[in-house]
């Protein structure tokens, strides 16, 4: 069981996912750099942050990825998903088409990433706005579902930095666990995430 004691540090991948305008962009860049703007921005492809935290005892450096939610973009999502070791599915609780459209995305993701072991695979629903009035997702409803998929279910605001903290919190846990239980099982599998190759072999002769 020495394969957590190895000097490379454990780098975790988490993506957010869903439709686009439900606030991933916000609550990333809340979490990381606690900062908050009101001019949405379309994410175009991904935008990508780092933070590392300790989980546990270990330290961890989180990827965390933010992925457009838009259609022209999702081909993007098939190199991006590969190698995750958490999902989050974020929607907006004003929005219950958003809310509708997660059990789709996280259909896709587990075509797409493939992991290893799809039933067993860590799942965060996020439900974020929750500082506005006029919501039409319940946080009965969210965890009804999440229960039926075996989700951990959050909620909070992006904006008034409510619980931003612990949804990002629970999915290093739960993707570390995933990390841990892989590196284990499949030697080298996830240690792409650590330990850059020395040198890169072009195999195409043409």
């Amino acid at each position: 069981m020495n394969m957590n004691e190895r000097k490379c540090p454990v780098t975790l991948k988490i993506i957010l996912i869903g439709d686009s305008g439900v606030g991933k962009s916000s609550y990333m860049n809340r979490y990381v750099n606690h900062r908050f703007t009101n001019m949405y921005r379309a994410t175009v492809g991904t935008d990508f942050l780092s933070k590392t935290v300790n989980i546990d005892g270990d330290t961890v450096t989180l990827q965390i990825w933010d992925t457009a939610g838009t259609e022209r973009f999702q081909s993007l999502g098939t190199p991006l998903y590969r190698g995750a070791h958490c999902c989050m599915l974020v929607f907006d609780v004003t929005s219950k088409a958003s809310f509708s459209a997660l059990d789709l995305w996280r259909k896709e993701f587990l075509v797409q990433g493939e992991p290893q072991d799809p039933s067993d695979f860590p799942f965060i629903v996020l439900g974020n706005k929750t500082d506005l009035s006029d919501r039409e997702v319940s946080g009965r409803s969210a965890l009804q579902w999440c229960e039926e998929i075996g989700a951990e279910y959050f909620e909070g605001s992006a904006k008034e930095d409510l619980d931003v903290e612990k949804p990002f919190q629970r999915a290093a846990q739960s993707g570390l666990q995933q990390y841990k239980k892989h590196t284990l099982e499949n030697t080298g599998h996830f240690q792409i995430t650590c330990k850059q190759p020395t040198e890169t072999r072009n195999t195409c002769e043409c």
